[in-house]
């Protein structure tokens, strides 16, 4: 009998309250993940298959701007074998940037790091991404073989394009599809954006927080086709991989429903084409690797 086939998670969060307050959950909307969220959660909410895929593997992403939380999330790695791989955080501005990755990679369970993320949606400078201090500061996170996620909002896209001009070296990747403006229906300068941003060929796109970005009562399958057909034609399947945004997806139906959409996305693709998403794309931008995992499942 062989073995199912995995599925990667590229894209999720936990968060401990009473530990490390995130004060973006105050904000009006965010009531229903207004609590505490472990890998466990994780876990018990992920019970939906993906093309006969169950959930195996997953990156963990930053959540706030601080390296006490990358290394918490490098211990949580070490010793949860779900997790694969984690996207952390360090000051890009910063002179020492170079020494604060070093030690974090030299530290315990370092080798989980894969990639670092700074929160640039929050950015109001349009060209954020190209300060002198913000590219030397890539340049160090490519230096080390880490790749770049790129949390832009769709009015940004002209500053990740540049990013991707003047550092084609440095593997880059889009959360959120660039955070398409579906509940307004006005995707004309997103799609351009997209469109730019793939054709460099260092840049893959994770297909997540596209329902957060939709009507959170309303939407519907035909609401995201739209941005799934613009993507799948800019980057190909080879270049997008699958990311939940959990627990941010509870505010607009959760890991299940969401996985269940992905499912009926990817009907018209091929057997190749799914893996790729599915778990093929993630497992080679974040180098997921199943000699790393502590008694689990592997990711790969």
């Amino acid at each position: 009998m062989s073995e199912p086939l995995p599925l990667v998670d590229a894209h999720h969060h936990v968060w401990d309250l009473d530990h490390r307050p995130q004060s973006w959950l105050d904000e009006p909307g965010h009531e229903r993940i207004r609590r505490s969220f472990g890998a466990d959660d994780l876990r018990s909410a992920a019970t939906a298959t993906v093309a006969g895929r169950r959930l195996e593997c997953t990156v963990l992403v930053q959540c706030v701007p601080s390296v006490e939380e990358t290394r918490e999330f490098l211990t949580l790695a070490d010793t949860d074998p779900i997790v694969g791989a984690v996207v952390g955080w360090a000051d890009l501005t910063s002179p020492a940037i170079g020494d604060v990755l070093d030690a974090l990679r030299a530290g315990p369970a370092g080798t989980y790091l894969r990639a670092v993320r700074h929160l640039v949606q929050g950015e109001s400078d349009p060209d954020w991404l190209q300060q002198p201090s913000v590219e030397r500061g890539l340049r160090a996170v490519g230096e080390r073989g880490l790749g770049y996620d790129v949390l832009i909002r769709s009015h940004q896209f002209p500053q990740a394009i540049r990013l991707a001009e003047r550092l084609p070296g440095l593997p880059l990747v889009l959360d959120h599809a660039g955070k398409p403006p579906i509940a307004r229906q006005d995707l004309d300068d997103w799609e351009r954006g997209v469109r730019q941003l793939a054709a460099h060929p260092q840049v893959r796109c994770k297909v997540s927080g596209l329902v957060t970005e939709a009507d959170h009562e309303k939407w519907t399958v035909d609401d995201i086709r739209p941005v799934w057909d613009v993507l799948l034609a800019a980057f190909g399947p080879d270049r997008l991989m699958f990311g939940s945004d959990w627990p941010v997806c509870v505010l607009a139906g959760g890991w299940n429903r969401w996985a269940a959409t992905v499912e009926e996305l990817l009907a018209g693709c091929s057997a190749a084409e799914t893996t790729a998403v599915l778990a093929g794309t993630a497992t080679t931008f974040y180098r997921l690797n199943p000699a790393e995992r502590k008694g689990g499942a592997p990711c790969s």
